[in-house]
């Protein structure tokens, strides 16, 4: 055929001309119109939604990189990088105020939160700076390297400039084409959580934190003036853990209140009551689109997600771990045990740790022991989105692995400061604890308070009993059976603590239940009676103790066993409870008690060298005061190797061997050796605890003999 070919199509329409056979394929994708062709708004705005009202401290960082965007300054790469919502993007903009309002640089912000946006935030920054239509279209069409392309055009720019590269949280794809460069024209910035070196080779690393306390009540105060005073803005600060999002929803949340206004006081006392999460989030802007990462119930999700994406599950495991413990330090060695297999391959636990730590969703901490640390609204944010079926097996693996931590049998000994950091745990752990393992954390709790008392720390002891006991018995009852022992070590450290007045009366209180609901020749009801007993022997009621302390020895000789420890620790009580008749009386069985001891126990035990230090008391009261002080010696020599000079019982046996000097004549070493122990107590104890009083009283006897 010689017909003319003259048909014609205007925009998107089709003409099909042949001068034969036509065979036609179409295939339609219904999309985002020109989707790939698609890129920011602006680059000369930052894109953060709701700017920051005032950025407080920040003033040394803030100095620092303001010197970088002075002029004759380039070539400087900055990534500043923490947890999520710490405040990154604020300091990034603040610097880039700057930048374009006082340094006369242009100003360029990129969304580098993904792979996309990167890329067409790039290029639209090469348009800015001069890339012609061709060359863009090169780029996308992927004919000519887009990344050399605007790094030409930044290298060109006739006017410095600062790059801004926000949310940079997968730094994978800055690998690709090589996006991140330096240039003598200007700084880049790169704001991100992860926290690694070897993603950003050759840049300066800057870590942003939250704010110190009184910035923190300050920015609540900027946000809300109304709501209260600077010292209730910063209790709620303290509740918020200082972290710069949830002050900002917070402030945003009460100065947006009409109808029904809080204090500060209020919102505090809301954040307490539990949801804290999501009252926290009720302070974003609802007429603004929910931006994950300014809801700080859903920002650490997209870290959770990125673990499941690049097939690190394990790392978002141990993170929910983490939520069920305190925002506290946890020495690492909790978590290297082989019961965390439960949740994750003990194998696997290395890489998930570093996951967390290269999201800067915790970071590592020396208090003396290594430790691994989060923020606590960051766990708050984890435990709350936690699928409810997961939290029994979470719960358990969690109670395993403190049960683990610490002694099955404590022993005395020195200060643990391990000891210590467990305690947050273990009571943050009962606090949300499932029903399945309430009694096993409680168990764990009982026994962490023990091993505390056990190295002289009272105060952490009755710390950990008293609130435990206070968790548990909501859900197990007052008469349970483990909350009763746990309240029994209260008393306990009550009565160390020198609170005589109220060890008595709990001790008395507990003890009278164990013996009506288990009897009186119950374990755990003579446990407490041998608590009680030592109360009232230091409240100056012998008979009444002593009554009592024979009644634990017959009942602990006849449930335990007379070689059992608890029974000869009791028996060795009464060496120090006994007058010198009362033990010229009973010489043949209690003056032989530390060769029993030694028989039963060895020599190294902690009963054993108690029943010798009991002993050399009892010597000293018969009025046998050189074998007294030959003893108490020894006895003295053994505590301060084992347990340190401030050891509770090594000062007891100090100032036993002060009062055998001075029985001996050799007043000048007792008046020595008491003015010593009297400067301990005062340090560890305090300048009114009992003990101190009486250590301070028989000093002055002493020195009235001189």
């Amino acid at each position: 055929m010689s017909a003319t070919m003259d048909g014609r199509a205007e925009d998107d329409g089709r003409v099909y001309q042949s001068s034969g056979d036509q065979h036609i394929n179409e295939h339609h994708y219904y999309g985002a119109e020109r989707s790939g062709m698609g890129g920011p708004d602006s680059v000369r705005l930052p894109a953060i939604g709701r700017a920051p009202t005032v950025l407080r401290d920040r003033a040394e960082v803030l100095e620092r990189l303001q010197a970088s965007v002075g002029r004759e300054r380039g070539g400087e790469v900055y990534v500043l990088h923490g947890m999520g919502g710490c405040g990154k993007t604020a300091v990034a903009y603040a610097l880039f105020q700057f930048a374009t309002e006082e340094s006369g640089r242009i100003g360029l912000w990129v969304n580098a939160a993904d792979r996309a946006s990167l890329r067409a935030g790039m290029l639209a920054v090469a348009a800015d700076r001069g890339a012609g239509d061709g060359e863009l279209l090169a780029a996308r069409n992927g004919l000519r390297p887009a990344a050399d392309l605007v790094w030409n055009c930044l290298d060109r720019s006739s006017e410095p400039w600062l790059l801004v590269l926000d949310n940079a949280d997968d730094p994978e794809i800055f690998r690709d084409g090589g996006w991140l460069r330096s240039s003598s024209r200007g700084t880049t910035v790169v704001t991100t959580r992860r926290a690694a070196t070897r993603w950003w080779p050759g840049a300066e690393l800057q870590h942003i934190g939250v704010l110190p306390r009184d910035d923190a009540a300050q920015v609540l105060c900027d946000l809300a003036p109304r709501s209260g005073t600077m010292e209730q803005a910063a209790a709620v600060a303290d509740r918020l853990g200082w972290l710069p999002l949830a002050l900002t929803l917070a402030g945003g949340f009460l100065s947006h209140q009409v109808l029904d206004p809080w204090t500060m006081d209020a919102y505090g006392r809301h954040l307490d009551a539990g949801e804290r999460v999501e009252l926290i989030d009720q302070g974003a802007d609802v007429l603004s689109d929910a931006d994950p990462r300014h809801l700080v119930g859903r920002t650490w999700q997209l870290s959770l997600d990125a673990f499941e994406a690049r097939g690190l599950p394990e790392a978002a495991s141990l993170l929910r771990l983490l939520a069920r413990f305190a925002p506290e330090p946890l020495p690492l060695s909790v978590l290297n045990r082989p019961e965390i297999s439960d949740i994750l391959p003990r194998a696997r636990c290395e890489t998930a740790l570093r996951a967390l730590l290269d999201h800067s969703l915790t970071e590592l901490v020396d208090v003396g022991v290594r430790c691994a640390q989060s923020h606590g609204v960051l766990l708050d944010s984890v435990a709350a989105s936690t699928p409810r079926d997961r939290l029994p097996g979470l719960d358990a693996t969690a109670a395993q692995l403190l049960d683990a931590a610490v002694p099955a049998h404590p022993d005395a000994g020195r200060y643990d400061s391990q000891l210590r950091l467990l305690v947050p745990h273990t009571l943050a752990l009962l606090g949300h604890v499932t029903q399945s393992s309430l009694v096993p954390v409680l168990t764990v709790a009982k026994r962490l308070s023990i091993a505390l008392h056990r190295t002289g720390d009272y105060i952490s002891a009755w710390e950990t009993a008293h609130t435990a006991t206070n968790l548990a018995e909501q859900s197990l009852g007052a008469e349970h059976r483990l909350v009763l022992a746990t309240r029994s070590r209260v008393g306990r450290a009550l009565f160390r603590l020198g609170r005589y007045t109220e060890a008595e009366l709990l001790l008395r209180n507990v003890r009278a239940a164990q013996e009506r609901i288990f009897g009186s020749a119950d374990a755990d009801t003579l446990d407490t009676g041998h608590g009680l007993q030592l109360v009232l022997a230091n409240l100056g009621r012998r008979e009444e103790a002593l009554t009592l302390l024979r009644s634990v020895v017959a009942g602990r000789q006849a449930v335990l066993g007379a070689a059992h420890p608890l029974t000869l620790r009791s028996r060795a009580s009464l060496l120090t409870m006994l007058s010198a008749e009362e033990l010229t009386a009973n010489s043949d069985t209690l003056l032989s008690l530390p060769s029993d001891c030694d028989l039963h126990l060895g020599p190294e035990h902690t009963v054993t060298l108690g029943a010798r230090h009991n002993y050399a008391w009892a010597l000293y009261v018969l009025g046998q005061f050189a074998a007294a002080d030959e003893a108490v010696q020894l006895v003295c020599h053994a505590y301060k190797d084992r347990f340190g000079p401030d050891y509770p019982i090594a000062l007891a046996a100090q100032q036993l061997f002060a009062r055998t000097q001075v029985a001996l004549g050799y007043t000048e070493s007792g008046v020595d050796l008491m003015i010593d122990v009297v400067a301990r107590r005062e340090r560890s104890l305090g300048f009114d605890h009992p003990f101190t009083i009486a250590s301070r009283e028989l000093l002055g006897r002493f020195r009235a003999r001189r």
